[in-house]
């Protein structure tokens, strides 16, 4: 009963708080993290009355299967945005752009927190977690993103451009954060392991894509065989819960640790059946639709998650600062100058780079991998909760802003179930 009265409260709250933000147009992302913030254990939560919010982080952590089930539909949604017909048009420079930029906010932040690592006295801010940290950088959320291009019915180049390249961004993030973690354990024990390094973030990667294919293949056989739309979209739904329950496999094959991508992996299954699928465009839709509410909870729980402690250790908040405003210049510079390159339109320049700020979901996991570093894998995990802490809320106003200066978002407000523009 308990938890049934903390997701409604923490439904009902998003819903109405985001209709405040719409009066001060902000997305409505950011309503659904400072609802988190409010009912969770900073805020009222801390009156300690079960029900009216999330009153611990053990309570937060039971709810995480809300939160994997709703990563994987934002992958399965952002699959269906490579559809050969788009991918003949941008495919090549969202692939360029979306390497480009990652390896950039990497390098960025690389440079500027081993600087700062030699700065800082008395070995308090080591070598390895600048270097872990410069790889998360490299991560872009895609939960925050899709949610401010579906609030707002962006259409236009920015947005046909930033949704591959933020899938794009997350395959090579992983790559980036392997190789970036192998090197700061062997500084850490003085050897290179590299299976570690090179081996076992390409199985992740191939395998992830090769099970999301298989699923997507399968998923399009099964739809076939049902000719209601509930049906099918009931289909849809018990595909994605087991995709997402399959990427959760974790085993060894001698030295080498296999385990599956879960973005990547949806990503994937989205990607195969929007393609092989001749009636996948409707389903999406009604798909998108049925996901409103899970989305509204990933969101809320994930503000719910926030730890405000952090803002108590000067040496968090410094860096934490520091890794900010590099990233963003990483991404921002990165993404212009690859976009360039490949003769991009002149608002995928101008604008694209500031749409992929907002981090939090796949740099979350990074850094909860980074805890095998032991009390340096602790420093990274605060650091990054700090930025994201950052990025979550002002990332989306940011993007929704960029697309708006682009011309992609329309002025006059969408459309409401009553036909009337919303305001």
């Amino acid at each position: 009963m308990e938890i049934l009265l903390s997701l409604s409260v923490a439904l009902f709250g998003g819903l109405m708080l985001s209709r405040l933000a719409k009066l001060v147009q902000l997305p409505a992302v950011t309503a659904y993290l400072v609802t988190g913030v409010l009912i969770g254990p900073w805020c009222l939560g801390a009156l300690g009355v079960k029900g009216l919010g999330f009153t611990s982080g053990e309570e937060i952590e039971s709810l995480s299967i809300i939160s994997n089930v709703a990563l994987g539909f934002i992958a399965f949604s952002i699959g269906n945005e490579f559809r050969l017909s788009q991918l003949k048009a941008i495919g090549k420079k969202a692939t360029v752009i979306g390497i480009f930029q990652a390896v950039v906010a990497t390098v960025f932040v690389d440079v500027a927190l081993i600087t700062l690592s030699f700065i800082i006295p008395d070995n308090k801010f080591p070598l390895p977690v600048a270097l872990v940290l410069g790889a998360i950088a490299s991560a872009t959320a895609p939960a925050a993103t899709l949610m401010v291009v579906r609030q707002y019915k962006a259409k236009g180049p920015v947005t046909d451009t930033l949704l591959p390249v933020v899938a794009i961004d997350d395959a090579v993030g992983l790559v980036l954060f392997a190789i970036s973690f192998g090197v700061a354990k062997a500084i850490l024990v003085g050897h290179l392991d590299i299976i570690s390094i090179l081996l076992e973030p390409i199985i992740e990667v191939v395998i992830s894509l090769a099970l999301g294919s298989l699923m997507g293949f399968l998923i399009t056989f099964f739809e076939r065989f049902f000719h209601s739309r509930s049906k099918r979209l009931s289909m849809s739904v018990a595909f994605v819960f087991l995709t997402v329950a399959l990427s959760m496999l974790e085993f060894k094959i001698g030295k080498v640790h296999i385990a599956f991508s879960s973005l990547l992996t949806c990503m994937m299954l989205g990607t195969v059946f929007c393609n092989c699928c001749d009636f996948s465009e409707e389903l999406m839709d009604r798909l998108d639709r049925w996901t409103a509410p899970l989305y509204i909870l990933f969101f809320v729980i994930s503000g719910a998650e926030f730890n405000f402690s952090l803002f108590g250790d000067i040496l968090i908040v410094l860096v934490g600062l520091v890794y900010i405003v590099f990233r963003c210049l990483g991404k921002y510079f990165g993404a212009s100058a690859s976009a360039r390159m490949v003769h991009a339109e002149p608002n995928v320049i101008k604008y694209l780079g500031i749409t992929l700020f907002p981090q939090a979901g796949v740099a979350l996991g990074m850094a909860l991998k980074a805890h095998e570093l032991g009390e340096m894998g602790l420093i990274v995990a605060n650091i990054t909760l700090f930025s994201v802490l950052i990025y979550e809320l002002i990332g989306p106003f940011l993007t929704k802003l960029s697309l708006a200066k682009a011309g992609e978002i329309d002025p006059t407000g969408k459309i409401s179930a009553r036909g009337k523009p919303h305001v």
